[in-house]
């Protein structure tokens, strides 16, 4: 994976999450307990340390959030067993639905995708709504085997995700987005 495709994320970049082999921190949030495995490290966001994550030397998270409790990125975090038929029709919900960029990345794990819907400037709250509703949309089509983020049913320490280590497909507008 290249660095450019990277940017395509959009990345909070003045901190991120370094995972640790023990817990670092134990949450309590809306009445459940959370135990955090990962750091989060005040540092600025190098190239040199996503070149380590993908050599798979280090695991790096970033955030979705940034400091003025904005989302750049709607994520649907895919954990099943079929990703092709997945994207398929998150592709077709989401040209539906009049979105024009977006991009799955592939986890660490074979099979399970990330899918980044390039929304913009857009407050947290309402990136929630719009999380929910696609999720809704989606679930009408096909079992639910993901998980949407951002999240309030998680902590902000958990609105985070590992940094992708290639890209599946993306979708940058196309001809078609001009009869929209």
């Amino acid at each position: 994976m290249t660095s450019m495709d990277l940017k395509l994320i959009k990345m909070v970049t003045d901190h991120y999450w370094l995972k640790q082999e023990s817990v670092v921190d134990k949450i309590t949030y809306k009445g459940r307990t959370f135990f955090n495995k990962y750091e989060r490290i005040e540092s600025r966001l190098t190239q040199a340390l996503i070149d380590r994550h993908l050599r798979h030397e280090i695991t790096i998270a970033h955030s979705l959030i940034n400091a003025r409790d904005q989302v750049e990125n709607i994520v649907i975090d895919y954990n099943g067993r079929d990703p092709q038929r997945f994207y398929h029709k998150a592709q077709l919900l989401l040209r539906e639905e009049g979105y024009i960029n977006f991009t799955a990345f592939e986890t660490k794990t074979p099979g399970h995708l990330h899918l980044y819907i390039h929304k913009g400037h857009t407050t947290f709250q309402e990136a929630v709504q719009l999380g929910k509703m696609l999720s809704m949309k989606l679930a009408a089509k096909q079992p639910k085997q993901w998980r949407m983020f951002p999240t309030t049913d998680l902590p902000p320490e958990y609105n985070i995700l590992n940094i992708p280590y290639e890209v599946y497909a993306k979708e940058r507008g196309a001809s078609w987005s001009k009869h929209m």
